[in-house]
């Protein structure tokens, strides 16, 4: 069985200069869309953005935050490893391209459940723990990522600077009803041709196969 195109998917946080058509682009954002989604709501929009500047920019503002998410922490061991996130949820200022990903309403029975306030809302909230609206974005992101690696391209899943939601979108102008930044991933050619995944647990560790 031939998998392999799988196993090209890496996080990539190092990229050369080199611009992706726009074509191409446009392309592995249809491969995301091509995503199985609950209800096939496809309740996702992907705002791309290739400017250099307002990249470095959507970085700073990421920065901005941590900084001032930190002055809320009280703790010395949970703010120095706060703090020190801040690098790896900036990866992206030196991609070429910077693919957000939001995520828009999605009604669950839990959320009817709760709308007739007939079922005790503890009981309710059981059954949105399956959350299949925000599962829809990670379905079109996996999409995205492997479709990116299958033509050469590094991507890096990131949902870490999305502390600063509100300031991103804020900067860029983006607003559609009900949407929120749920992830991001730059884009661009590896700097390191070499670079491997890390390493995944046993699969003895992770399966159960009931018979």
């Amino acid at each position: 069985m031939e998998l392999e195109f799988i196993k090209k998917r890496h996080s990539v946080r190092q990229f050369t200069d080199e611009q992706i058509p726009e074509q191409t682009i446009r392309e592995i954002i249809k491969a995301a869309t091509c995503a199985p989604s609950g209800k096939n709501q496809q309740n996702w929009h992907f705002v791309v953005i290739t400017d250099k500047q307002k990249i470095a920019e959507i970085a700073r503002l990421v920065e901005a935050k941590n900084t001032e998410l930190s002055t809320y922490l009280r703790d010395e061991a949970k703010l120095k490893s706060f703090k020190g996130t801040v690098g790896y949820h900036t990866v992206f200022k030196n991609a070429p391209v910077l693919v957000l990903v939001y995520a828009g309403p999605y009604e669950t029975i839990a959320d009817m459940l709760l709308a007739d306030g007939v079922m005790p809302r503890e009981e309710a909230l059981q059954y949105g723990k399956q959350n299949p609206g925000i599962q829809n974005i990670a379905a079109a992101m996996e999409n995205l990522l492997l479709a990116a690696a299958s033509l050469g391209y590094g991507t890096c899943w990131m949902t870490g600077p999305t502390y600063a939601a509100r300031e991103i979108s804020d900067y860029i102008g983006f607003a559609k009803e009900g949407y929120y930044l749920a992830a991001m991933t730059p884009l661009g050619v590896p700097a390191n041709a070499k670079a491997t995944g890390t390493p995944r647990k046993p699969l003895e560790d992770v399966l159960t196969i009931i018979n």
